[in-house]
Parts: C-alpha cells; sequence; structure tokens
C-alpha cells in the first residue's frame, strides 16, 4: 500500500467511525422522542382519570421546532453550510416525530404540485400526505379531524396573492401555524424526448404567467391551457402526444417525463410563500409573523386609522393586502401580516385598539417565521 491508498484509507476508516457515531446519536434521540410521547399520552390519560378534560395531544409543537432549527444554524460552524445542515435536523426529527406519531398532512394536490414539495420541506418526508382537489377541501379536512395539519398556498414573489387561500380564511375557524418558502424552478416537461412536437403547453395559471416571456420566445405558438395544478398538467402531458407541461422535478419523477428545457420561470428569484393551517393557537419562539383580518367603515381616513397604530407601534408590516368582503357591495376586507406574536404586550395593545375602532378583526394566528 502505497502513501495515496494509506492517506484514503485512514480517512475512510475515520468516516466509518464517525457513520457508527450519529446512528447511535440518531437512535438515542430517537428513544427521547417516544418518551417524550409516553409522557404526554400518560398526563392525558391521568387528566381523564381525574376527571379533566383533556386538550388534543400536541405530538407536533411548530414553534418547539422552530427554535431548534435556528440554533442549529446559529451554532453550525460548517463547511456545511447553514441550510443544508437545518434540512438534514429536520429530516432527523420527521423521523423522530413519526415514532411518537405518524403526521398526517393534507396539500393541495395532486401528486408532484409544488404544495406537495413545500409540505415535504417544511414537516420532512416522514409524514404521511393526503393530496386534495381544492384549497377548500385541505381547509375542510383539517377541521373535520380528518389531518393533523394542511399546506396552502397564499403568496407567489411575482404574481401576488392566491386569493382562494385568503377568502377560506375569512370563514374558518384554523389558525396559521408555520410558513414556508419554496424556490419555484419550472420545467417544461414532455412524454416524447424533444419538444419538437409541442403543439399544446399546460399548467396552473401562475404557472403560465411566471413564465410568459420564455413560452413567447420559444413557443410562441402553442396553445397554453390553464389546468388546476402543474402536477395535473404533468399527469396529462404523460399520456398525451404533442402537449408539454409546465412543472418541476418531483413531477418530473413521478410522471416519467422528460425534461426539453430547465429553469424556465422569467424571473430568477420566483419564489412562493405557503401557509401551514391547523386547529391551535401556537406559542412564541422568538421570531414570528402574526397575521389577521380586518373590516373597517367606509369612510375618509379609514385606513390610515388602521394602519397608524402599528406605525406608533413600531411594529413591521409584511403584507397588506384587500379582498371583497361578500357581504356588502364595494367593501373589503384588509389581510394584513406582520412581525411580532400576538402574546407580546405591544402587539396585544394594538390589537385592543384595533378592535375597537373596526367593524370585524379576526385573527389568524400567530406563528414561527420560515427558517429554511
Amino acid at each position: 500500500m502505497n502513501d495515496f491508498e494509506a492517506e484514503l484509507k485512514s480517512l475512510r476508516d475515520q468516516i466509518d467511525g464517525l457513520d457508527k457515531q450519529l446512528i447511535d446519536i440518531v437512535n438515542r434521540r430517537a428513544g427521547f422522542a417516544k418518551q417524550v410521547a409516553e409522557v404526554k399520552q400518560r398526563e392525558y390519560e391521568h387528566a381523564l382519570a381525574t376527571g379533566r378534560r383533556p386538550g388534543e395531544i400536541l405530538f407536533y409543537r411548530p414553534e418547539r421546532e422552530a427554535q431548534v432549527l435556528r440554533r442549529v444554524m446559529d451554532n453550525n460552524p460548517g463547511p456545511m453550510d447553514d441550510n443544508r445542515m437545518a434540512s438534514i435536523v429536520r429530516e432527523v426529527m420527521s423521523a423522530c416525530l413519526a415514532l411518537e406519531q405518524p403526521m398526517q398532512v393534507a396539500y393541495l394536490g395532486p401528486e408532484g404540485t409544488f404544495t406537495q414539495a413545500a409540505a415535504q420541506k417544511h414537516f420532512g418526508s416522514s409524514v404521511i400526505s393526503h393530496p386534495q382537489v381544492s384549497i377548500a377541501q385541505v381547509f375542510s379536512q383539517v377541521e373535520s379531524g380528518a389531518v393533523n395539519y394542511g399546506v396552502v398556498p397564499v403568496e407567489n414573489s411575482t404574481e401576488g396573492m392566491v386569493s382562494h387561500t385568503i377568502d377560506n380564511f375569512i370563514q374558518s375557524p384554523l389558525q396559521i401555524c408555520g410558513e414556508v418558502e419554496l424556490r419555484i424552478e419550472h420545467h417544461l416537461l414532455t412524454s416524447e424526448e424533444t419538444g419538437g412536437n409541442v403543439a399544446v403547453i399546460c399548467a396552473h395559471q401562475q404557472a403560465l404567467a411566471q413564465c410568459r416571456q420564455w413560452l413567447d420566445a420559444h413557443y410562441p405558438s402553442a396553445e397554453r391551457v390553464a389546468v388546476s395544478s402543474n402536477g395535473e398538467a404533468a399527469k396529462l402531458a404523460a399520456n398525451t402526444p404533442g402537449m408539454a407541461a409546465i412543472a418541476g422535478e418531483v413531477a418530473q419523477s413521478l410522471y416519467g417525463l422528460n425534461r426539453v428545457a430547465s429553469n424556465i420561470e422569467d424571473l430568477s428569484n420566483n419564489t412562493t410563500r405557503f401557509l401551514i393551517i391547523g386547529r391551535e393557537e401556537v406559542q412564541a419562539s422568538g421570531a414570528d409573523k402574526t397575521s389577521i383580518i380586518v373590516s373597517t367603515r367606509n369612510e375618509p381616513g379609514a385606513l390610515f386609522k388602521l394602519l397608524e397604530p402599528f406605525e406608533k407601534a413600531g411594529i413591521m408590516l409584511t403584507r397588506l393586502d384587500t379582498r371583497p368582503s361578500r357581504t356588502e357591495k364595494w367593501a373589503y376586507v384588509f389581510f394584513i401580516e406582520f412581525e411580532g406574536h400576538q402574546s407580546e404586550r405591544h402587539i396585544a395593545a394594538v390589537l385592543d385598539q384595533l378592535q375597537g375602532g373596526s367593524i370585524m378583526i379576526k385573527s389568524l394566528g400567530s406563528y414561527p417565521r420560515a427558517v429554511l
């Protein structure tokens, strides 16, 4: 064995030793996770035995997970970058949580959508995911208790708000429990080896809009058909000669399609934000957002009166959008997001002030800001 081979063997032996330590550490963590589940179950049974009315056992704590991931990123010395390290820990946490209770998550389907990718990014790959045909159905599944959480799109960096999501919040009792941001990479996919025969291109209407300039330049004569989701587009393209779909890598793999062109989105920073919806309120994590829906009186200065308390309290708004109220002609409700948790004193004071000056104010919940 020469010096090169000896050095290589030494390094590989050290890697093998670290792998054994990793196996031990991950299993020890899993053991503690099972003990946590047992403690929660004992407390639940004790409450029943003593006549108390226990709430639902919360195996997943969004604020706790966000704190762990932030701590991982803050303490990571490298050379692995912070996001990749946090993603690895997220997968470990996901697998450990599955030992406590398998997580059931509904998302806007079908399989292969970016919403499914967002669900996996936020919860890890150990969750049991259930595709739904509409955003309203995701809300319904969570409200009924059929699943633990739901994942719905709310905003794209180039196309703006997803109105169906905001409209469902107006009537729903659900809370926002978290958010996840996903870099959107659109690819042109077909069942054929090349894109020379493409006559029809289908995708969700937002995906078509996000790739408009590229499509104008490369397929100006192709018919563009809007469908319910990019996953549905990929499914159609897999069975239709002459049809291409705009979709992501997950859909390409799921439906066995060929990639004709990569990253065809017009803006390189194209990002979609998704919300995690659930039935319980989330405790403060230390870096949070709060979302509310407010209806004001139709009078001069109404919007100024609505925003002034935030300015005086030094609260940073992150989103302000309007939607028709559906109860009165030419009346609107405001969807407002801002930094901070509703349990904080200055946030609570502003919400109390708005309560007195608005026709309706509805809190959609406070939740950890996106970590990854």
